[in-house]
């Protein structure tokens, strides 16, 4: 909560960013709209200095069209803040424009709601999620199309169904490219195919690059037993280039939607999967526990001692997933902050 000095609230959209300016009482000082340009960026620090002195800023879409605002407010010793979600309610009340949005942000900083610090995405941990985002769009476009190209071999005869039918992936999607051009069915099933291949080998390309970099600056991380290198690029890049913004394994824990929620009604006292956070990393950390129930020794032990005394395998997936951060994020924090990657952040 901020008890002095001003707050800036900024509603940031791909061709404009608006700001207020309120006081430590909630009153408005200023308001003005800037262009969304690195210019405009400066314009708005410039802005600010002929107002007073600053003590907070809450932004929008720190993640996207506010992400280069939000690290130049930083630059500039500005304490910034990440604000998601729109207080509903007000928005009820006094309904919506640019401006109305920009106060509601700079009110959740003063109310002290909005506390998180915005991801940091500089760096090799920004290359590695340009890379990961790009490998993951090729994977789901390479899933599509071997989707696709089993749809239309439905149409075929009984002759092409029995060629193909049994083949899996890769054996899949080489038959169907090798099919000679005899119809439509045919074209479009050699085109799925070479397509299915070529993505194929651009998400290997992109996943040896993945795992060059997260062995070059997190080989701890990759000597884990069940973590691979796109699962733990993944956390990394969760995680973010700021990890100071982590205060102990439990916000990790959250920020990955790893974190017990309570689930208890009556006498029955349990608690459930979080459904929150960043999914791709849960997905990850489902990943490496998945891996360790089937392969790791420790792991199949303890699973089975949990089975034995009631608990299902999504309570045990649960417990797993919570005990994985609390095991990685020491090795986490010392590959993003090596100077801080020590026995006492664990």
């Amino acid at each position: 909560m901020v008890n002095e000095g001003l707050v800036l609230g900024v509603d940031t959209h791909k061709d404009v960013h608006v700001g207020v300016v309120l006081d430590h009482l909630g009153r408005r000082v200023a308001v003005r709209d800037f262009p969304a340009s690195d210019e405009g960026n400066a314009q708005i620090v410039a802005w600010l200095d002929g107002l007073g002195r600053l003590a907070a800023a809450g932004v929008e879409g720190t993640g996207s069209y506010g992400y280069r605002l939000a690290r130049l407010l930083t630059e500039h010793g500005i304490a910034v803040r990440e604000v998601n979600c729109p207080d509903r309610s007000r928005r009820r009340r006094r309904g919506k424009s640019d401006p109305v949005d920009a106060e509601n942000a700079a009110r959740a900083v003063l109310a002290g709601d909005a506390t998180a610090i915005p991801k940091d995405r500089r760096g090799w941990v920004g290359e590695l999620r340009l890379l990961l985002v790009t490998r993951t769009s090729a994977v789901k476009a390479r899933t599509q199309a071997s989707n696709q190209a089993r749809a239309f071999l439905l149409d075929g005869d009984d002759q092409l169904r029995g060629q193909l039918h049994r083949l899996r992936s890769k054996h899949f999607a080489r038959g169907c490219a090798e099919l000679a051009p005899a119809s439509a069915l045919h074209r479009a099933m050699a085109a799925l195919g070479r397509r299915w291949l070529l993505l194929d080998q651009e998400a290997r390309e992109l996943e040896a690059e993945i795992v060059a970099l997260v062995g070059a600056h997190a080989p701890a991380l990759l000597a884990r037993p069940g973590v691979g290198g796109v699962t733990a690029a993944q956390l990394l890049v969760t995680a973010g280039a700021n990890p100071e913004r982590l205060h102990g394994h439990p916000a990790l824990a959250a920020l990955c939607g790893a974190s017990p929620v309570e689930a208890s009604s009556g006498r029955t006292i349990r608690h459930r999967l979080n459904r929150g956070g960043d999914r791709a990393a849960n997905h990850a950390l489902w990943a490496i526990a998945n891996v360790r129930m089937i392969y790791d020794p420790r792991t199949r032990e303890y699973v089975a001692k949990r089975t034995a005394t009631g608990n299902n395998r999504r309570e045990i997936m649960r417990i797993l997933k919570r005990y994985i951060v609390r095991e990685l994020f020491p090795l986490i924090i010392a590959a993003l902050h090596p100077a801080a990657g020590s026995p006492a952040h664990s």
